[in-house]
């Protein structure tokens, strides 16, 4: 083979398929052009290897090749714009999904604590049986209020953190079982409700409402969120639809799983409110409940604005199907 001849002929045809390569979109007749170019330069680059596989011209044209392909199949996605999907699509949009079971579960949760406060601050003999007179008096007096301080800000925020993160994790991924996450909402609704009654049995009302709200409100909003994601779990496999119950299941887990990574984040900020804000008496009480609605509009808006944005343009949470595998068809 006479590789002088070959290349004066061809070297047009690469340099065509060079420039091709390189523009970021295509009509239909020049995709076509690229697709024959493509297959062109490759039996080349082999005749090419065969007598010269180090030649210059061997490289250059397994360049240009190796650009089509990105062409071709799509540059792969970095680790940043990784992050900017999972931060401006997958985790906005599977918040915004789970809207309606956040929506059920909140009225149920606030509801049930609701009841309990109730109960408590009307039955002084209820109060006596949650705990002693003595112990009442400590939380009404020191206990509730310090506990906030007691403390370093970044150790208590730390702690507060891990803790409420572990159970977020719990929740969501053990959300199949269904009792699981029941359970922990109704103790955790208990626990507030009975908190709430004995305090405004008290006469503390005041101090219980400016203290639980500043980081109350995002806080019971993330555990909520990872109750509703666990919850969504359990229903998908209930209800899996057309799908084989074990793709339905993962195909939502995988998607629901995004929400615990956000919520740890999320948390994270929490706990810096519940450290830093909440104990904080040089605030004004207004600024402390404030940043905690601010906190909590932040988050309703970011999710209902790009997951809305992201459902409308046909996005998914979930991963991209070389990755997820085959999605199963239960037969009729």
């Amino acid at each position: 083979m006479d590789l002088a001849a070959l290349i004066a002929v061809k070297s047009p045809s690469w340099d065509r398929l060079d420039e091709l390569a390189r523009r970021r979109r295509l009509n239909g007749a020049e995709a076509d052009e690229m697709v024959a170019l493509y297959q062109q330069a490759a039996t080349d680059l082999s005749a090419i290897q065969s007598v010269a596989p180090g030649n210059d011209i061997a490289v250059r044209l397994s360049s240009i090749l190796a650009r089509a392909r990105v062409s071709f199949t799509g540059q792969p996605e970095g680790a940043f714009a990784g992050v900017a999907r999972f931060f401006a699509e997958s985790l906005p949009l599977s918040l915004y999904r789970l809207r309606w079971v956040m929506a059920g579960v909140t009225a149920c949760f606030l509801g049930f604590a609701w009841l309990i406060g109730a109960w408590v601050a009307g039955d002084a003999q209820v109060q006596n049986t949650l705990m002693p007179p003595a112990a009442q008096q400590a939380l009404v007096e020191n206990d509730f209020v310090n506990y906030y301080s007691e403390n370093p800000a970044e150790v208590f925020a730390l702690g507060v953190w891990t803790n409420n993160a572990w159970i977020a994790l719990q929740w969501v991924v053990l959300g199949i079982t269904g009792y699981y996450v029941i359970y922990g909402l109704l103790i955790n609704a208990f626990n507030l409700g009975a908190t709430a009654g004995v305090l405004h049995a008290h006469g503390e009302a005041g101090t219980f409402w400016v203290y639980i709200l500043p980081h109350g409100l995002p806080e019971i909003m993330c555990i909520l969120i990872a109750a509703a994601a666990g919850l969504r779990i359990f229903w998908s496999w209930v209800r899996p639809g057309p799908m084989l119950r074990r793709t339905a299941v993962a195909r939502e887990a995988r998607s629901l799983l995004l929400v615990a990574l956000g919520l740890v984040l999320l948390l994270a900020l929490s706990a810096l409110v519940e450290a830093y804000v909440t104990p904080n008496r040089d605030m004004p009480d207004a600024l402390r409940i404030g940043v905690g609605a601010v906190f909590v509009a932040g988050v309703g808006v970011y999710a209902g604005t790009l997951g809305r944005r992201a459902l409308r343009a046909g996005r998914s949470a979930d991963l991209r199907r070389e990755h997820a595998g085959e999605t199963q068809i239960a037969a009729d």
